[in-house]
């Protein structure tokens, strides 16, 4: 293979020169040299989804714990070697490459300031459909979330690390919602976006005669109106609805939904915010199941 020629220096993709890097940052370098033959990037073209750029060092270190087939490329910066030293060595293994970047540079592959000194592009996981779901879950308790508008990728990320937490079985995102995993939500997620299935919705009616088929309940989480949580008899096998922020559950699901809930409180504010919230539900359903 012929050697592919040195980054320019307007290169993005470079490390910082080799006459500013100490004995033990070259050894380092010889350990994990520069790969060439990098993968392509997929083009929606060609029928499969597009790389997105995930970050931050817990999001990373979940995707290659979980699925590290999907990585396609990794840029870290010289302080995160020996905490990706197992990286590293499977990009030396399977050829993926890997560049060693300074933080400004990072900063602008990843778009994010908060990027903790690493950035894999990934192929995405695949979404999962309601059917297949559903046949291959175990018996027994379990509560899913459908979010229902919500679009904050920060809040996504927060949910989605309450929902790892608490042993969330599924998150339901409605047919017409852009939600979808995001380099931030997948920060603020802390590694649980790689540990919650992710579905997407064909028509609601169908899904939730699914849904209750299969024996689960739906729970509108409201604000005013509901049953009080902590004195409810949560059902083992539960759907929460989890509203979008000032606009709430829409009025499909809360006549669908077989109980509504709602979380006590002093109210001196009106209510919590739907991350806060959605970790405060899910908290109480896993209490419960405990013996």
């Amino acid at each position: 293979m012929a050697d592919r020629k040195p980054p320019s220096a307007e290169s993005p993709y470079r490390g910082p020169p080799a006459a500013s890097r100490d004995k033990r940052a070259r050894e380092r370098e010889r350990n994990f040299p520069p790969q060439q033959g990098e993968a392509a990037v997929v083009a929606a073209a060609d029928g499969a989804p597009r790389e997105q750029r995930l970050y931050g060092l817990n999001a990373c270190l979940a995707v290659f714990a979980r699925r590290p087939e999907a990585i396609r490329k990794v840029w870290l910066v010289e302080t995160r070697i020996p905490k990706f030293k197992a990286v590293l060595a499977f990009c030396v293994k399977h050829r993926v490459g890997y560049t060693v970047v300074a933080d400004e540079d990072l900063e602008r592959l990843s778009g994010s300031a908060h990027h903790e000194g690493v950035c894999f592009a990934v192929l995405p996981a695949p979404e999962l459909s309601l059917s297949a779901w559903l046949r291959d879950l175990p018996r027994g308790p379990a509560v899913a979330l459908w979010l229902d508008g919500i679009g904050n990728p920060h809040n996504f990320g927060a949910i989605l690390r309450s929902a790892a937490h608490f042993g969330v079985a599924a998150a339901l995102l409605p047919r017409d919602s852009e939600l979808g995993l995001s380099g931030a939500a997948a920060r603020i997620a802390e590694g649980g976006a790689e540990q919650v299935p992710m579905l997407r919705l064909g028509r609601s009616d169908n899904a939730i005669a699914q849904l209750q088929s299969a024996g689960f309940t739906l729970a509108a989480t409201v604000v005013r109106g509901g049953a009080p949580l902590y004195s409810t008899d949560l059902p083992e096998r539960l759907v929460l609805v989890i509203g979008a922020e000032q606009l709430g559950v829409t009025d499909e699901l809360a006549r669908a939904a077989t109980l509504r809930l709602a979380i006590p409180g002093s109210g001196r504010v009106e209510s919590l915010n739907v991350a806060a919230a959605t970790a405060v539900f899910l908290g109480e359903w896993w209490r419960q199941r405990q013996p």
